[in-house]
């Protein structure tokens, strides 16, 4: 029988990062997909770099807030708990913002052709 994995996505307690970048952990993974929480407070995409993936990502924001740019958008879009984004893959995005005052807890949903 296969085992299990059980989590809360609000528990942080066992997430051990650097507060200087943001915690990336992969919570799922199959053939295709890969699901990843991601944990900010007041991280950013640097300067001048945007993500480009080969694969499509579903980003839904738990708690916190942030800010995202979509290339070719004239304003960013507004994030709280309970909005999400679907992002085709090479739709190239960077975080602008993350609220420097609270955590940022993302949820992330990788697939397609490359999502490891």
């Amino acid at each position: 029988m296969p085992s299990i994995r059980r989590g809360n996505l609000y528990d942080l307690a066992g997430v051990e990062h650097d507060p200087q970048q943001e915690c990336f952990q992969t919570l799922m993974r199959a053939p295709g997909v890969r699901v990843e929480r991601i944990v900010s407070q007041g991280h950013v995409t640097p300067p001048g770099q945007w993500y480009d993936q080969d694969w499509d990502e579903w980003v839904s924001l738990l708690s916190g807030a942030a800010r995202l740019r979509v290339e070719g958008e004239a304003d960013c879009l507004e994030l709280t708990a309970g909005d999400y984004v679907w992002l085709p893959a090479h739709c190239r995005h960077r975080v602008e913002w993350t609220d420097p005052a609270r955590e940022t807890v993302w949820l992330a949903l990788h697939c397609g052709q490359h999502p490891d």
